[in-house]
């Protein structure tokens, strides 16, 4: 599973006018998932988001995990992740899982950050989404589960 985790002191998920989805501050997390990735990968993700130091402490370092600092995640999947621009100028995304295994692992990450204690919402699998954020640094990090594995 790969990851885009950009710390915001606001994020919302809309589907057409809809807000199905919304947090304060906290991290807004774009998942993607590829072939090989199971609950083992939901599990790495979810846990190395709840407990990135990325949040400042009172003495202004990155100490605090979103955790520590009550924020929430806003969890949205996107398969664009896997886009594969190798060759040519339109990304392939054949290494991005179909939605029937997709689904359920993003679906995964959310519970089990929720489970955690991140107050979690999420965006709607599969939908035209429109994602509005405030970024907070800016901080973003990369995750890739296949470097952990």
């Amino acid at each position: 599973m790969r990851a885009v985790v950009y710390r915001v002191s606001r994020a919302r998920v809309l589907v057409n006018t809809e807000v199905v989805g919304e947090i304060g501050a906290g991290l807004l997390v774009l998942v993607g998932v590829t072939h090989d990735d199971g609950p083992a990968q939901a599990a790495w993700l979810a846990d190395k988001v709840a407990t990135l130091r990325v949040f400042e402490d009172a003495d202004g370092k990155m100490n605090r995990s979103v955790v520590e600092s009550g924020g929430g995640a806003l969890v949205v999947s996107q398969f664009t992740l896997y886009g594969d621009t190798r060759r040519g100028r339109r990304p392939s995304f054949v290494a991005a899982a179909r939605p029937e295994q997709a689904a359920p692992l993003v679906a995964a990450v959310a519970e089990r950050l929720g489970a955690g204690g991140v107050k979690t919402a999420t965006g709607r699998f599969g939908a035209e989404m429109t994602i509005e954020s405030a970024g907070d640094g800016p901080v973003t990090i990369l995750l890739d589960s296949a470097r952990s594995f």
